[in-house]
């Protein structure tokens, strides 16, 4: 099932799992971000897939910016990402993120994301503070933003 997640307790647990920041830096993150909402995918109750939406503008365009997309080391391979990347694609007219590596950019390609555009051309309505983590953790050498757009 697949729906909006604001409790932290649920949130904190699988962010750590993924990308092994202290609870301190989520938390900051969760309540200085304001343009976010964080959709989640639960299997029995648990919480196993996430992402956030970030409100950003991309080539002059309202868009939503996918941040801190993870699954529980558990419950990977089971589509669940992909299920709310279509999820975004269905509800949102155009979404985009930035591959954290080389990797990840043949797999958000091949759910659609094919449209590339330079980094400059992202913008975040968010404190300076926020947007270092909006662009933290990429370790391409030039980072790109892939994006979806819907007609």
């Amino acid at each position: 099932m697949i729906c909006e997640v604001c409790d932290c307790e649920k949130i904190i647990p699988l962010w750590q799992e993924a990308f092994g920041d202290s609870e301190e830096d989520i938390i900051f993150f969760l309540k200085k971000c304001v343009n976010k909402k964080c959709i989640g995918y639960y299997e029995d109750n648990t919480l196993v897939s996430m992402l956030f939406l970030v409100d950003c503008i991309l080539n002059d365009e309202r868009c939503k910016y996918v941040y801190a997309a993870c699954t529980s080391s558990k419950s990977q391979g089971n589509g669940f990402m992909t299920n709310l990347l279509n999820y975004c694609k269905k509800n949102y007219k155009k979404v985009c993120l930035i591959p954290a590596n080389e990797s990840l950019i043949d797999y958000y390609k091949a759910r659609e994301f094919t449209k590339e555009a330079d980094i400059k051309n992202l913008t975040f309505i968010e404190s300076d503070e926020i947007k270092e983590y909006l662009f933290d953790g990429c370790s391409l050498e030039k980072p790109i933003v892939l994006f979806y757009k819907g007609e």
